[in-house]
């Protein structure tokens, strides 16, 4: 199977350039993060503080997160439901981010994820895919852009959505988001020695998918339809 890693910080269109440079390969999209955002909409739903850890885990027997593809589209199902709709506000990312710095809950999503990669062509994205989960991916790419370049992206996104917040508490969000992922002691988030760099800042949508898909082209010789 040919494996493809995109990894970088909150904000960054991981999930877009996965999906998208999954759909004009043929490949599989697989969205880490959603499954950690699920497990992190679980703790806020049940009253569990996921800054602990002892809580966390002993949550975990209660949890079950699977993914479905709908028409295409990557469904993350949290005990049967498909929470895609409830995974995405600031309180969830955050819950996600904390969760995530767990030992024990990134070894519970760990056999999903590599069993997803061996069966099937996959595009993979996360905060730790190339230097953790996909060690051995054939291509491997560290998507990243300035703090104020990707907080004015999610806050767009938000507002659309309908979630009332400013550019500034979208900000101070990433930043200690960022701050998390990057000095967690297990996976932190920082490229793999052999990932390509692909800063977005003064990038489009089009032109990071473009550019990506060059470096995929130059490294394994696939091309788009």
């Amino acid at each position: 199977m040919i494996n493809i890693a995109i990894d970088g910080p909150s904000g960054a269109g991981k999930s877009y350039l996965a999906r998208e440079v999954s759909r004009r390969l043929g490949f599989i999209y697989v969205d880490t993060g959603a499954m950690y955002r699920a497990i992190g909409l679980y703790m806020l739903r049940n009253g569990i503080d996921p800054h602990i850890t002892a809580q966390v885990v002993h949550a975990l027997k209660k949890v079950s997160v699977t993914i479905n593809y709908e028409n295409g589209e990557q469904a993350v199902i949290l005990n049967g439901e498909n929470v895609n709709a409830f995974i995405r506000t600031p309180e969830v990312s955050m819950a996600a981010s904390n969760v995530s710095a767990i030992p024990e809950v990134r070894a519970f999503l760990l056999s999903l994820q590599k069993d997803l990669a061996a069966a099937s062509n996959v595009v993979m994205d996360g905060r730790d895919i190339g230097t953790v989960i996909l060690p051995d991916a054939d291509v491997k790419i560290f998507l990243c852009a300035s703090p104020e370049a990707r907080a004015k992206r999610r806050l767009v996104e938000l507002l659309e959505k309908g979630t009332a917040t400013t550019l500034e508490e979208v900000l101070a969000d990433m930043e200690k988001r960022d701050e998390n992922d990057r000095n967690r002691k297990i996976a932190p988030a920082v490229p793999a020695a052999d990932a390509f760099i692909l800063d977005n800042s003064d990038l489009d949508r089009e032109g990071t998918v473009i550019t990506a898909l060059e470096m995929i082209a130059a490294k394994t010789g696939i091309t788009a339809d």
